[in-house]
C-alpha cells in the first residue's frame, strides 16, 4: 500500500537512470544528434554496471 516508502536497491536504481537516459536520447535525436549521442553513450555505461551487478547475484 506504501511503496513509495520503500527505497529501491541499487539495481532498481540503476535500470530506472538507464530508461531514463535512452528516453532523453530518443527525444534528442530528432532535434540535436551529438547530445542524443551522449545521452546512449552514457546509458551504455549504466547498462554495462547492470550486468555486474546481475552477474555478482
Amino acid at each position: 500500500m506504501f511503496g513509495f516508502f520503500k527505497k529501491k536497491s541499487p539495481l532498481e536504481a540503476l535500470e530506472l537512470r538507464y530508461r531514463k537516459l535512452l528516453e532523453d536520447s530518443f527525444k534528442l535525436s530528432n532535434t540535436n544528434r551529438k547530445a542524443s549521442d551522449q545521452k546512449r553513450a552514457e546509458a551504455e555505461e549504466f547498462a554495462l554496471e547492470i550486468e555486474n551487478l546481475r552477474n555478482q547475484s
